[in-house]
């Protein structure tokens, strides 16, 4: 038997073959190393690149295990140029790979979402603040690949960038793809139906026309034409009860267009209410929210779903505004903002695979203060 390759190695593969963008007589430090000390220091609970470069020296007999650093670690000033100038098409394209390596089992959810890194504007440059659309495994708690979204441009245009590259060698088969009302559109729905993937997209007030049918429907729809469960929710000082309803009966949403410009998806086969019911401690929420997927989802399999797709906040944005302190960070010039992005995905999803009891933020400083716990965190084999 071929021994699995640990993560630490498949990591170290994929930063190999990320182009360089320096002449090669000029360069001390490879950028494998550079790119192995970055994503070891953010582990380490460092969100700059003084405390980085800092660590990195402190450390260095630790990396010199994995590579040899024959001029030791650059520092912050220099690492803060080489991350600026490196590629975030191909960085994003090797975690994307390393992720499949490392992760090789296809989920079944994957929410999309974008997130804005608030300070990394550049208002000198009229540049706006990165804007990413991620995909995230909801039941793994698992980051897969992200996209830039370009200035002057939105999330329409990067995610079916985006989809595309997760679709690479049947990445999507089978998967269920959850994603807000911003993809409620022909062109997106598409390419995850050519993904060989299932789509459940939101219906808020921007398809009018569609949110209107599909409620017309659900106030009219005989008992016999849905399915109906709800759960309930207790904790944090309320108490949440969920109604979700599926109608698989909508043959009327399929055809020709009946007026110009009309949103027509493709593959419809399910519509979902999700009536909510929020008990606080001070006064009562009420709110209905309607889906379209091209899935044949049961009740049950739709509220598991809808639930599922705000992990990607939860469990997700929150974790990197408040453990790594995204939206803190004022890296502003050239490709910085993106590649540190990727960076800190790399760093969530090792921190995400140890299997104890900590917190993600007890993990980076543990991690910080000792170095076999960042080795164990890499997935290093000792022999």
């Amino acid at each position: 038997l071929v021994p699995e390759k640990s993560r630490l190695k498949a990591l170290l593969d994929h930063l190999s073959v990320i182009e360089d963008p320096r002449e090669p007589w000029r360069v001390a430090h490879p950028l494998p190393e550079v790119l192995l000390l970055v994503v070891c220091g953010t582990l380490s609970d460092c969100d700059d690149y003084e405390g980085i470069a800092e660590w990195g020296a402190t450390h260095l007999s630790f990396l010199r295990r994995f590579r040899p650093y024959h001029h030791g670690v650059p520092g912050a000033r220099w690492l803060t140029l080489l991350m600026n100038r490196i590629d975030p098409d191909l960085f994003a394209a090797a975690f994307t790979a390393w992720v499949r390596e490392s992760w090789p089992d296809r989920p079944s959810l994957i929410a999309i979402d974008g997130k804005t890194s608030r300070r990394s504007h550049d208002r000198g440059a009229g540049k706006a603040p990165l804007h990413l659309v991620s995909a995230f495994a909801t039941t793994r708690r698992l980051v897969l690949g992200q996209e830039a979204v370009a200035d002057k441009s939105s999330e329409t245009t990067a995610i079916p960038l985006l989809i595309e590259r997760l679709a690479a060698g049947g990445g999507l088969d089978g998967t269920l793809i959850s994603i807000d009302a911003i993809a409620t559109n022909p062109t997106i729905a598409t390419a995850i139906r050519a993904a060989k993937a299932d789509y459940l997209l939101a219906v808020k007030a921007n398809q009018p026309t569609l949110r209107a049918e599909i409620e017309r429907f659900f106030a009219a729809a005989p008992a016999a034409e849905t399915e109906t469960v709800t759960d309930l929710d207790k904790g944090h000082g309320r108490i949440e009860s969920r109604t979700v309803t599926v109608a698989r009966e909508v043959d009327w949403l399929k055809g020709d267009r009946r007026f110009p410009g009309e949103l027509r998806l493709p593959d419809v086969a399910t519509i979902v209410r999700v009536a909510s019911r929020a008990e606080l401690a001070d006064r009562g929420r009420f709110e209905t929210r309607y889906y379209i997927s091209s899935a044949a989802l049961s009740a049950t399999a739709a509220a598991e779903a809808v639930r599922s797709h705000w992990a990607i906040e939860n469990s997700l944005h929150w974790v990197l505004d408040v453990t790594f302190g995204d939206d803190q960070s004022r890296l502003r010039k050239g490709h910085g903002a993106s590649n540190m992005a990727v960076v800190r995905h790399f760093a969530f999803n090792l921190l995400r695979a140890v299997t104890d009891k900590k917190s993600l933020r007890l993990r980076r400083k543990r991690a910080g203060w000792d170095p076999e716990y960042c080795a164990q965190i890499l997935g290093h084999r000792t022999r």
